[in-house]
């Protein structure tokens, strides 16, 4: 007795490719959020490692707020809240606004997890340094950043992956990625299950291949260190 099956794996085949088209949006935000949120986070690192008056404190506040709230609610806050404030956002268009959402969030995650490798680093070896006429700077440099990096590699990817996952939401401020165009041919087509089973595929293909490339990265820097 065969079993009918309302899944139309044709359709499965067909839309793949549409949605590959919108990859280059999904990787773009969040290889250009990852990297502003890289520099956020070590300025951040910086403030709360000399505890800088004033600033430590905001920086406390800034982490908090953005690890303690809902991604959509920032970006809606940023897109929908923000012009309504400061007039000169009202020209930040839907792309901006994604980058700009994503990064400050990433960020906020990234600076706990430099804070984290940094205090994994025995305080001796920092001792060591300064014992042999190096400065705290050259100390840091030289001998704490590149262990606490290779201790950071795999929480940072992890950051780098909910951004990935994270960039789906681009699409409640009304641009156009992958999750996006799937809602949009899912409307027009009544073939949901499909649709989100495509993105959801591509999804899962994008992160094995961030894994595997990690995973190189985290084996060559355990050669090197």
């Amino acid at each position: 007795m065969k079993v009918k099956t309302n899944f139309d794996l044709n359709y499965f085949i067909e839309i793949v490719p549409a949605l590959i088209k919108y990859i280059n949006i999904t990787l773009s935000l969040s290889v250009i959020s990852m990297f502003l949120g890289l520099g956020l986070a070590l300025m951040l690192q910086v403030i709360r490692m000399y505890k800088i008056k004033g600033l430590n404190s905001l920086a406390k506040i800034y982490i908090s707020f953005f690890r303690g709230t809902p991604l959509l609610v920032q970006l809606f806050l940023l897109y929908y809240g923000l012009p309504q404030v400061i007039p000169t956002f009202k020209t930040m268009d839907a792309y901006s606004a994604a980058i700009l959402g994503l990064s400050l969030n990433s960020s906020a995650y990234m600076a706990e997890v430099f804070r984290a490798a940094v205090s994994s680093i025995d305080k001796g070896q920092m001792e060591a340094a300064l014992s042999v006429g190096m400065t705290h700077w050259q100390g840091m440099k030289r001998i704490v950043m590149p262990q606490a990096l290779r201790v950071a590699v795999p929480s940072l990817g992890n950051v780098f992956i909910d951004l990935i996952k994270g960039s789906s939401l681009a699409f409640t401020l009304g641009l156009v990625e992958i999750l996006a165009q799937a809602k949009i041919s899912a409307a027009a087509s009544y073939k949901f299950f499909e649709s989100y089973l495509a993105v959801a595929v591509i999804y899962w293909i994008i992160i094995v291949v961030f894994n595997y490339l990690q995973s190189i990265l985290e084996n060559k820097m355990n050669t090197v260190y």
